[in-house]
């Protein structure tokens, strides 16, 4: 059968090369680390990249064989006195117009076609890509301010609730229209390819992107339109085994990508649907991997829901999908759901013992079996869970003391974490008996909520809030109380 013609534009006739030279300069650290330290960077010099472990594996694989100008500033401050060849790239010249067609000897992708093949300079999953870089613009740092323009234009229209923007510039990698979730249920499917195995991983991370900086609320509606048609082309199927492979890793974590849009949004039946979906998928498709992942956030829900015991067993299960897998950082994270649900049973010597298993894997330090999903868990989130886990126990000053650490450590990328953990940190504190310092934590979440949108912190702060009613006197807290009256009350 011969290849759509979107797949057999999107393939080079040669395996990519690998980029030897950038992965010995990212040394011991994990593809997780070394994204954080180049958004670090990029942030000393004004830049703006999305990187993630993702981006990095392209580029040691040789799929990115150039980066886009603003990830070569980047990457020329992370490394004075380098170039580009220095660092495992091509000229660009090789791989620009028709120098592509040149080297590699096949036709640039279309246009339209997904942003995704391996010759092509990629912006490396920026949550607001535009395509002018792709046709070689005639200033490339004129695109560049344009860029950043456009994208604060959208950013701005998302807090502002238009869903149709978020169509655009985070799922659009599926082909969604503008005209919504219909549309794009009733487009028809033909036989996938790599191009939509592709195309359906990308959606997962920008997906996860958005959320990293804005919370749940005004993207969840619209996610569930590339979940179906996630759906739609594992229906379709595939002539490759490798290919069918990725679609179902791609739906499963799709699916629990926009399971957590629902959990976080406070729609616990949604997400609870979303997570079974994605454990089907996992099963169907012989995936432990994502297995565990599904698991984990199955847990999550349970201990949020109000179900500890159940919480404890979907984080046993998980433990047991994730064994062979390798990776200390994942059983780490799955003992904090453990912990978590101890918590929820007020079994303190579990939950302790939980935790310090917790402790001791993460001390391992990351490697490469990591899964990519996990790199909001670093410090910060392991300070927040535990914190979660004293609330929950009640010891109010031990809860306060490792949200403060959490929100200090959390990567700015995660706005809404730093949110998360701060609304933590003011709800221990006010019921620890420091309405003034918890008024102040209050505030700093208020400050933050023009840029996230969570239901999960709104409610955190309004029990806050509730707490402090009493307290009225202390210092700072009847302004908290104010302005925190003063916000527009979910629908």
């Amino acid at each position: 059968m011969a290849s759509s013609p979107l797949t057999s534009s999107s393939q080079s006739p040669r395996p990519p090369r690998p980029n030897l030279a950038f992965r010995r300069l990212r040394g011991r650290r994990s593809p997780g680390e070394f994204a954080a330290a180049v958004r670090r960077a990029a942030r000393e010099i004004g830049e703006r990249v999305s990187c993630d472990a993702r981006y990095i594996g392209r580029v040691e694989a040789g799929e990115i064989r150039c980066p886009n100008y603003a990830y070569e500033r980047v990457f020329l401050h992370m490394f004075p006195g380098r170039t580009l060849t220095d660092l495992g790239f091509a000229p660009r010249s090789a791989v620009r117009g028709r120098g592509a067609r040149a080297v590699d000897g096949a036709p640039a992708p279309h246009a339209t076609g997904p942003s995704h093949a391996p010759h092509e300079t990629d912006g490396a999953h920026e949550p607001y890509e535009t395509t002018h870089d792709r046709h070689h613009p005639h200033d490339p740092y004129e695109h560049d301010h344009q860029n950043h323009k456009e994208s604060d234009v959208q950013r701005r229209a998302f807090m502002a609730g238009g869903t149709a923007t978020v169509a655009a510039a985070s799922l659009s990698p599926l082909g969604l229209a503008l005209s919504g979730p219909a549309v794009a249920s009733e487009r028809s499917v033909r036989r996938a390819g790599e191009a939509e195995a592709g195309a359906l991983e990308e959606a997962v991370r920008k997906i996860r992107l958005l959320d990293d900086r804005h919370g749940a609320d005004g993207l969840y509606r619209r996610a569930a339109a590339p979940l179906r048609t996630a759906y739609a082309l594992l229906d379709a199927g595939t002539t490759r085994r490798t290919t069918a492979e990725r679609l179902h890793t791609g739906a499963g974590e799709l699916a629990i990508s926009v399971g957590w849009l629902a959990h976080d949004s406070g729609r616990y039946e949604d997400a609870r649907s979303h997570y079974a979906e994605a454990l089907a998928t996992a099963r169907v498709a012989g995936d432990p991997a994502l297995e565990a992942h599904a698991f984990c956030n199955t847990s999550f829900l349970a201990r949020d829901a109000g179900r500890p015991r159940e919480a404890v067993r979907a984080a046993q299960a998980a433990q047991y999908a994730a064994r062979p897998l390798g990776s200390a950082r994942l059983m780490s994270l799955l003992s904090l759901r453990e912990a978590g649900g101890w918590a929820g049973l007020a079994d303190r010597a579990a939950c302790e013992h939980a935790l310090a298993r917790a402790q001791a894997l993460y001390g391992r330090g990351p490697c490469d079996a990591d899964p990519e999903w996990m790199s909001f868990y670093g410090d910060a989130e392991l300070a927040g869970l535990e914190a979660q886990c004293w609330s929950t126990l009640g010891d109010w000053s031990r809860a306060a003391h490792q949200a403060r650490r959490a929100a200090r450590l959390q990567d700015p990328h995660f706005t809404r974490n730093i949110a998360l953990y701060t609304a933590e940190l003011a709800d221990d504190l006010a019921r620890a008996g420091h309405p003034d310092e918890a008024a102040a934590a209050g505030m700093r979440v208020l400050d933050l909520l023009d840029e996230v949108q969570s239901s999960r912190v709104q409610r955190m702060l309004a029990g806050t809030a509730r707490v402090l009613m009493p307290h009225r006197r202390a210092s700072g807290v009847a302004d908290f109380l104010e302005r925190h009256g003063a916000l527009p009350r979910p629908a």
